[in-house]
């Protein structure tokens, strides 16, 4: 499926709020993380991810009606039908690969989705990758090619999962994008949840093991963070242009490699915290730019008194 319908306009200008907006996401999703990495292999990534988003649907049950109640504008169905294909891929690949990667591994391997989003931007919305912005995207890789050291780590099922995962998780996200400017935040995240609950429930039966009453409680956990992360990304989504909102997600390595070192005794490591530092400065000056560049336009705007 293709992304096509015709977008509202969109009040893309508050990038401060946007920012912040994807930067609490980036936290919560660092939380369902650590979350996963505790259970590990010990269910399968289908069932994990199925139950994810199954309690989710619980959450999000009242809105659900609500939603089915209210219909959804032209458009709206198959631009969810299509999330829900890419975002079912993304969640299996992304929870195989949490398993068996250390924390900050799996977040830093996973900017490739912000910079597949930000290029889908400028091709499938037309938004503008100026030179400032190309430029906070180039330091911001470069800051993530530090952490990878690509040519020195071998490969394997874990990485390439991880890869893959990030490449759906950017399709998700850029029909997030289209959807934000149809429907409320919370429908969106609802919707979400339901598709993939109902994708992922043949994955889930195929492989499905007993799990105990502590492991659906923190998969609970995870549906919490979850859905409040996908949230906090649909806000992020109708405040500022993906080219603003995309670099906050490259903090999450920072937050990743503390909860690995603290939480799983993984080693910090110190070309980590170097490129962690570098991403944090190209995502601070590209923020305070679009605020700046706003603030001029809506001055602009103002009638000379």
């Amino acid at each position: 499926m293709t992304i096509s319908a015709k977008t509202p306009a969109l009040d893309l200008g508050r990038p401060v709020e946007g920012a912040l907006w994807m930067l609490t996401c980036g936290l919560s999703f660092v939380g369902l993380t650590g979350i996963v990495r505790h259970i590990g292999t010990d269910l399968p990534a289908a069932q994990q991810a199925f139950l994810r988003f199954g309690f989710g649907v619980v959450i999000l049950l009242p809105q659900l009606r609500r939603m089915l109640r209210a219909g959804f504008p032209p458009g709206a169905a198959r631009l969810f039908a299509g999330r829900g294909v890419v975002h079912v891929a993304a969640v299996i690949l992304w929870f195989y690969a949490m398993a068996r990667l250390p924390v900050a591994e799996v977040t830093a391997i996973g900017y490739l989705n912000p910079v597949v989003v930000m290029l889908g931007g400028a091709l499938v919305f037309g938004e503008r990758l100026t030179g400032a912005r190309m430029a906070t995207v180039a330091v911001a890789l470069l800051g993530a090619a530090v952490i990878l050291r690509p040519g020195m780590r071998e490969l394997g099922a874990g990485q390439a999962a991880q890869v893959a995962a990030s490449v759906c998780f950017a399709g998700s996200y850029l029909y997030a994008k289209r959807l934000a400017g149809m429907m409320p935040a919370a429908t969106v995240v609802a919707v979400l949840s339901l598709t993939s609950t109902l994708g992922l429930l043949p994955f889930a039966l195929w492989v499905w093991q007993p799990l105990s009453l502590e492991q659906a409680a923190l998969l609970a956990g995870t549906a919490v963070l979850g859905t409040f992360a996908h949230y906090c990304m649909t806000r992020a989504f109708a405040a500022a242009p993906l080219a603003v909102t995309q670099p906050v997600t490259f903090l999450q390595i920072v937050w990743a490699s503390l909860l690995g070192a603290v939480v799983f005794g993984e080693a910090v490591d110190p070309w980590v915290i170097l490129g962690g530092t570098v991403i944090i400065g190209a995502i601070s000056l590209s923020t305070l730019g679009e605020a700046r560049a706003a603030a001029q336009r809506r001055a602009a705007l103002l009638p000379e008194v």
